[in-house]
């Protein structure tokens, strides 16, 4: 996974890494506050998300947390402790919700990198990626209910329609922290890595997001927008019709067509 030559931000919250063949890593670098999600750090990752899915030949993207203990720690306590009517719950779940909708809705695959725990906000973010890949050590869960809360920034509903009912609320109520090899049983996390972000493990997991073109996997990624959103058969149909078609006549289409077709007479 070689670095492209654009220089990392340093500045914000959100270091921001472009590598070869169309992969943005995106890092919420507060390391010492655990990654807690404060509302402008939200605002900030949000706004890199949407940039990179904006970017020609973007094929995916990556968000991870700074260091190895927490991925992120959830929303921030101190950003948070004037959140005291129900006018500014309202306005901070639009705010934050409408940040993670930024992942949910994105035109091409977003992809959670759990380098350690996700926990209240930070599993809704991760919930709202399309893809979890799990360290060994890290764990997931919805401890909300720790704080006398449920759910804010639509990590709810993500989780009822990934795990079905009764395991969502099992955990929900719980307050459970789910290990990565439960979490891959589940079917909460994609993929168990054990050797780091630079390791073999994400290697081979991303290396065919990395061959597919790029136009491919924003078709594949609009499907899964109209899933998530549980558009009606003949909506979700028209989503695949509109995208089969701009796939089809691509010349990546007809190049890989016509590579096949000479592999197959030779």
């Amino acid at each position: 996974m070689q670095t492209t030559s654009q220089p990392m931000s340093g500045s914000g919250p959100i270091r921001i890494r472009v590598r070869a063949a169309g992969a943005t890593w995106l890092t919420v670098d507060r390391a010492d506050k655990h990654n807690a999600l404060a509302r402008p750090v939200l605002a900030a990752l949000a706004d890199a998300v949407r940039e990179a899915g904006n970017r020609a030949g973007s094929r995916y993207i990556v968000i991870s947390g700074a260091g190895d203990k927490y991925f992120a720690a959830g929303g921030d306590l101190r950003d948070l402790a004037n959140v005291r009517n129900e006018a500014a719950v309202h306005a901070m779940m639009d705010e934050a919700g409408g940040a993670l909708d930024a992942i949910r809705h994105c035109t091409v695959p977003v992809l959670a990198y759990l380098n350690g725990d996700a926990i209240g906000g930070g599993a809704e973010l991760a919930l709202a990626c399309d893809l979890r890949l799990q360290a060994v050590h890290a764990r997931i869960g919805y401890i909300q209910a720790r704080l006398a809360i449920t759910s804010a920034w639509g990590g709810g509903p993500d989780l009822f329609r990934l795990l079905g009912p009764a395991r969502a609320l099992r955990m929900m109520a719980r307050a459970e922290l789910v290990d990565a090899p439960t979490a891959l049983a589940w079917g909460l996390a994609d993929a168990v890595i054990a050797d780091g972000a630079q390791g073999s493990d994400v290697a081979d997991f991303l290396k065919p997001l990395d061959a597919c073109a790029p136009q491919v996997l924003r078709g594949i990624k609009a499907q899964a927008i109209a899933a998530r959103q549980g558009q009606a058969w003949p909506a979700h149909r028209r989503v695949e019709q509109d995208h089969l078609a701009r796939t089809w006549l691509h010349d990546d289409h007809w190049a890989a067509s016509d590579k096949l077709l000479h592999k197959a007479a030779t």
